[in-house]
């Protein structure tokens, strides 16, 4: 059962924060990284192309869950489980566009880049992830980036969105750097003795998608 959903662009320290979801005991969270951990999830989520979606089977075993694909699903989301919470990470959105350029955007348009044992993940992937670039800039991954302008006004809308659709006491927007207490405080338990994560950070990104795969 989903208690905690992540509405949250890519690149908007949503690595981070499964962290420190599953630190907090709202475990596991499902992030992008769990396709490539479990490939069978990745026909799951091809399916959810086709509609009506059975999310307690997409997400099955999942408490949480953060970042793409599911984030692109918050409303949805938010409908099926009516007493889950709703964490809204943001930054800055001109910080944000350079990462996904360099990052997201570097290995969705370059297929080649994606590690040797993911590559037929990222095949069944593509059709759903091209569909959600597509329906969040109104571009192809085989078109450039995004202008800078134009997306930083993708991201300034959706975060928009998010906030008005839901009662206010249902979301938190929750910035990079606030550290546990925001987090904790909106979720109801206590704040953790250790720091919060930073994992995932861009420059580690692109040394990934710069070294060989296996």
């Amino acid at each position: 059962m989903i208690s905690v959903i992540g509405a949250g662009l890519p690149r908007t320290g949503t690595t981070s924060l499964k962290a420190a979801l599953e630190g907090l005991g709202l475990g596991p969270c499902h992030h992008m990284r769990e396709i490539g951990a479990h490939p069978e999830q990745a026909q799951r989520w091809r399916q959810t192309m086709d509609g009506p979606v059975d999310w307690g089977a997409v997400l099955r075993g999942y408490r949480a869950a953060v970042d793409w694909p599911s984030a692109h699903f918050w409303r949805p989301l938010a409908q099926a489980y009516p007493d889950a919470k709703v964490i809204l990470t943001v930054r800055d959105p001109h910080a944000w566009y350079t990462s996904l350029r360099d990052t997201v955007f570097a290995m969705l348009s370059n297929p080649s880049t994606v590690p040797a044992g993911l590559q037929a993940v990222a095949a069944t992937m593509r059709p759903l992830l091209e569909r959600i670039w597509f329906e969040t800039f109104g571009t192809t991954l085989e078109d450039p980036m995004p202008g800078e302008r134009h997306a930083a006004e993708v991201f300034r809308r959706h975060t928009a969105e998010v906030a008005a659709t839901l009662p206010a006491e249902r979301v938190l927007v929750y910035g990079t750097g606030q550290g546990w207490e925001p987090l904790c405080d909106f979720l109801g338990v206590p704040v953790p003795a250790e720091p919060y994560p930073h994992l995932n950070d861009r420059q580690s990104v692109r040394t990934r998608l710069r070294s060989p795969g296996p």
